[in-house]
């Protein structure tokens, strides 16, 4: 019998597609976990894997590998895509596809499986990735087509006994990991309808969240943080405690009408406290150590490098060559930024860095003033010149 490997999750969609697979394609299913920080149990996915009809079960243990390479990889572009979303679910299937190609080398699997729709963006990442690492690999997507509602797979897995999390009362589809939680589905699907509290699960409403403002420094070195309030963390325990101390706060909560790969608008509601702090961090701290140029230049970069992430293309050259560039301008982003957090927002109170590029003496307008400011006229003369000779040649309204 070939065999094919499942990106397993335990949650409904997949849950399904290991009884489908096996049942309907007649292929060996060997279910994968790729941890990203699911906080599920590894006994517990494996007896459902299997009561579910998997033929065998891996569990990769990826948390480390995801935040230094991948999270904070996107964050030296500062990554946000559509300037709003920070990408945790499309980071994660870039690290997902290649533990799914290992695997499925591992055990001489024919096929790659996964639980994405033919409407959704995973589908796109999923192949866009296991496609450039192993092409010789058959892509299967039982989701995609056959189009199964979310009600004809509930039900499906009440037919065959399948655990699944969601309910009627509670039909989202929820993909976590350490970088953020994504939640949709349901009553989420009317845009004109805020979402309602029990959706959330990282972050704390205007009413529950802190009365008092959290106050949040982070040290970075050569644009990657490396400590929070003055201790020095591991990647990976620097995000997680700032998950919980930002979102204790409030802050995280982000709902927006987004371009999807596929041409359609959809409502996403996320949550990444950690990731929206560190990125607004590490983006004034690069305001205050890099030239002016750079910064510009950069912003318009880090809006493309977003984006071909979103896209799936994240084993592009493209993105390589993006990647020297970030490391590069990165090399002097070194400081400590301190944030205020309250009910929500994150307000920037102060920036700090050895070799910053603020000048005081130069920006004063009291006492120790070293600007020259007579040179001012000569500088605007020159930079103007241009626009004023047309201007004179072509008065502003003549026809």
């Amino acid at each position: 019998m070939e065999k094919v490997v499942l990106a397993y999750s335990g949650g409904l969609d997949t849950s399904v597609l290991v009884r489908i697979l096996r049942e309907e394609y007649k292929l060996a299913v060997i279910a994968v976990h790729v941890d990203v920080g699911e906080a599920r149990s590894k006994s517990e996915l494996q007896r459902k894997a299997e009561k579910a009809g998997a033929a065998g079960f891996e569990f990769v243990e990826a948390q480390d590998e995801y935040v230094s390479d991948y999270c904070f990889t996107a964050l030296q572009a500062n990554a946000l895509y559509e300037g709003i979303y920070p990408l945790n679910a499309a980071l994660s299937r870039a690290l997902i596809a290649k533990h799914l190609v290992a695997v499925a080398r591992k055990h001489g699997a024919t096929h790659i499986a996964h639980g994405s729709t033919g409407k959704g963006n995973d589908q796109v990442r999923f192949d866009l990735s296991s496609r450039a690492l192993a092409p010789e690999l058959t892509i299967l997507a039982p989701q995609r087509e056959r189009n199964i509602t979310r009600d004809a797979a509930m039900e499906y897995a009440k037919t065959w006994g399948i655990e699944v999390p969601a309910t009627a009362k509670k039909p989202w589809s929820i993909d976590e990991n350490v970088w953020g939680r994504s939640i949709e589905g349901g009553q989420l699907e009317d845009p004109n309808q805020e979402p309602p509290e029990d959706c959330y699960a990282w972050t704390k409403g205007e009413t529950t969240s802190r009365a008092d403002a959290t106050l949040v420094q982070i040290a970075f070195e050569a644009g990657r943080p490396v400590a929070m309030n003055g201790e020095a963390l591991s990647p990976l325990d620097l995000v997680k405690r700032l998950n919980a101390v930002a979102g204790d706060a409030g802050v995280g909560r982000i709902d927006l009408i987004e371009n999807r790969v596929v041409g359609i608008k959809s409502r996403e509601v996320y949550e990444a406290p950690a990731a929206l702090v560190l990125i607004q961090a590490r983006r004034e701290l690069e305001r205050l150590t890099t030239i002016g140029d750079v910064t510009h230049l950069k912003a318009d970069l880090d809006a493309a490098y977003a984006r071909l992430v979103y896209e799936g293309r994240w084993y592009s050259p493209l993105r390589e060559s993006l990647d020297a560039f970030n490391e590069s301008v990165a090399k002097t982003v070194t400081g400590t930024v301190t944030m205020k957090l309250h009910k929500g927002a994150i307000r920037i109170i102060g920036r700090s860095a050895e070799k910053g590029l603020y000048n005081h003496k130069k920006a004063t307008y009291g006492e120790g003033d070293t600007f020259n400011h007579r040179a001012a006229e000569g500088f605007i003369e020159l930079v103007g010149m241009q626009l004023v000779e047309f201007r004179r040649q072509h008065p502003v309204g003549e026809k």
